[in-house]
């Protein structure tokens, strides 16, 4: 069979500019020539931001070494594949942690038990290793647990059973024999808690001393008792910070900012030029010099894949949210408020809150200005940053509160108290206030801790609070503002595709995740939500049948992702590429080694010369 004249390179271009990018790939199966338009970079340029309808200002990211390889990381690389459920806790599903080697991870319950589960058995299916109950200490339920920086300790959270109870715990486990190590009181209990390094944690306390002011205290706490503990503090006060208008302190964490820091990612755009000029990058040169999105695979395999690829669906349906949810409540210090308020006028609250700005002026250190300006790169030392939510004018959190935690503040050893005792002033001020304008859900930090990631339901526009305990009305979408702690500012590129609905005195945690190149979040609309880091855009939806609380990546394997809801499952998610070559037939393995070729040949070359009469 003849066949007529090759349409010319261009003629086919344009075509393929007018095809889904599946009948691209399908088309370049045809001959040579389509295979080679069919990767032409100017096409997958045009595909790619006309897919994910990313506006054109936004440049491909500096690690990608093509727009077809770009087009199919986002493509086939997002773990949206449900593979496994699990079903082992008997009530709603708060929170997941990963260990930091990502081998193992533990899930905490209003069944008030937390769960340890291995990720790495030989069948690509996870399993529980071994649950605690902790009825027995009377908890109302765990509500987060985190691993230290070597996966020796697990710190598991807790609430108190009693209906008016604020008061939490913080409970320390061995890993290697799942011992209770110590137990140390947590109040409020949305503090959470968390570690500052290898054997040291923090925990909070509060004591109100007035109808609406209080004064929270962060303690750290070493995670056992050894035998230099009769010498060496177990617990050692860290701040000291009043509260005004009933808020209080809570969901802490730490940051740890490095001086000499290889991002993981550059947010702002203008950066990632500077950045280019300065190495002396070409603009069609994309060599990744601070970036890295990783391969899984060799070249070998990858060529394999393209021609195998198939689109994946996956968009679920949205679902209307029908379940009642029981509040999971979390202002914890409100009761005592309310209380206070039935007997108080507002007059009498008003002055109260004047009075307390006053002492809090008179006996509040000054801040610190070179604990927390920005350094410049290549300069200045490694930080520690202790983060929080915190508020001024509301009970509602709206406000991240930033605290350097200075080397010699790092260990409970020296004196418990300092020298406060003898000073007038006995508040510790904040180092750095960033508002965030709306009630805060949830927070989370990109794995080299460059950023800060906030859940929070915005207040409208222009609104004027008058009143503490009348907070404005909470929006039902779900903004995640994105913070540089590098420099110490919020860049205006807030991502919102998730929803809340619950009222501001009934408003929950939703845990959010960050990996290398992706964030993660549960919602209220009975869905975990998957965006890209780089290009700000919403990737997937991850059904469930109730409330997802809580996400979580591996940090061994951004490729996987785990959900937690209030359906009382586990929800186990791959990547598209993942779930293809788990099911793929395993290949024959070819010899690479020349010796055995060459022994073949050999033994031949000896049979022939004995039949020649050579020796």
């Amino acid at each position: 069979m003849e066949w007529g004249p090759a349409l010319p390179d261009s003629l086919v271009l344009e075509i393929f500019l007018r095809l889904p990018h599946d009948a691209v790939l399908r088309a370049g199966l045809t001959c040579r020539q389509w295979l080679a338009v069919s990767r032409d970079e100017f096409l997958w340029r045009e595909l790619f931001y006309s897919y994910y309808r990313i506006p054109r200002c936004v440049p491909r990211h500096p690690a990608a070494v093509s727009w077809y390889r770009e087009f199919k990381r986002l493509f086939d690389c997002i773990p949206c594949v449900e593979v496994q459920t699990l079903r082992e806790h008997s009530d709603q599903v708060l929170h997941l942690a990963f260990s930091h080697r990502g081998h193992r991870f533990s899930s905490c319950s209003k069944d008030c038990t937390v769960k340890l589960w291995d990720t790495e058995r030989p069948d690509g299916n996870i399993s529980l290793v071994h649950s605690s109950s902790m009825r027995q200490f009377n908890w109302g339920y765990t509500q987060f647990s985190q691993f230290n920086a070597d996966d020796s300790l697990l710190l598991v959270s807790g609430v108190y059973l009693g209906p008016h109870s604020s008061s939490g715990e913080i409970a320390v486990f061995s890993l290697e024999n799942y011992t209770l190590l110590s137990r140390v009181r947590n109040k409020p209990y949305d503090v959470f808690g968390c570690w500052l390094n290898e054997t040291h944690l923090i925990s909070g306390n509060l004591h109100w001393i007035g109808n609406m002011t209080s004064c929270s205290v962060l303690w750290l706490n070493k995670a056992f008792q050894d035998i230099e503990s009769e010498n060496v503090n177990v617990v050692k006060r860290l701040f000291k910070i009043q509260n005004i208008n009933a808020s209080t302190i809570r969901t802490v964490m730490v940051a740890h900012c490095r001086r000499h820091d290889n991002p993981d990612l550059l947010l702002d755009y203008e950066a990632q030029s500077q950045t280019r000029r300065q190495k002396g990058q070409q603009q069609h040169h994309h060599q990744p010099l601070l970036f890295d999105l990783g391969t899984s695979g060799s070249e070998e395999e990858e060529e394999e894949e393209e021609e195998e690829d198939e689109e994946c669906q996956r968009e679920a349906k949205s679902r209307s949210l029908t379940s009642a949810r029981l509040p999971q409540p979390t202002i914890s210090g409100l009761e005592h408020v309310l209380q206070s308020c039935k007997n108080v006028g507002q007059t009498e609250l008003e002055i109260e809150t004047q009075v307390a700005q006053m002492m809090g002026r008179a006996h509040t250190k000054a801040p610190d200005s070179g604990l927390i300006e920005p350094s410049e790169p290549n300069e200045g030392e490694d930080k520690t940053y202790l983060l929080f939510t915190t508020g001024s004018l509301t009970y509602s959190p709206h406000q991240i509160g930033i605290k350097r935690i200075k080397p010699d503040q790092m260990t409970t050893s020296g004196p418990v108290l300092g020298e406060e005792r003898s000073s007038d002033e006995f508040f510790d001020s904040l180092d750095h206030v960033i508002d965030i304008h709306g009630h805060i859900i949830g927070m989370g930090l990109s794995p080299d801790h460059r950023y800060l990631y906030v859940n929070s339901r915005a207040w409208p526009a222009g609104c004027v609070i008058s009143d503490p305990m009348s907070p404005p009305p909470i929006a039902e979408e779900i903004d995640l503002h994105v913070i540089d702690l590098k420099s110490l500012r919020e860049e205006r590129r807030s991502l919102r595709a998730h929803r809340a609905f619950t009222p501001n005195d009934e408003c929950f945690f939703i845990f959010l995740d960050v990996s290398r190149d992706f964030v993660a979040s549960g919602a209220e609309d009975k869905h975990g939500y998957i965006w890209d880091r780089h290009y700000n855009i919403c990737l997937a939806r991850l059904a469930h049948d109730d409330v997802v609380n809580s996400v979580a990546f591996s940090p061994a394997d951004q490729e996987l992702l785990l959900s937690a809801s209030d359906d009382s499952t586990i929800k186990v998610w791959r990547s598209p590429r993942m779930v293809r070559l788990a099911q793929a037939p395993a290949r024959p393995l070819r010899p690479r080694s020349l010796l055995p070729s060459w022994l073949s040949r050999n033994k031949n070359s000896s049979s022939a010369g004995s039949v020649n009469g050579k020796p």
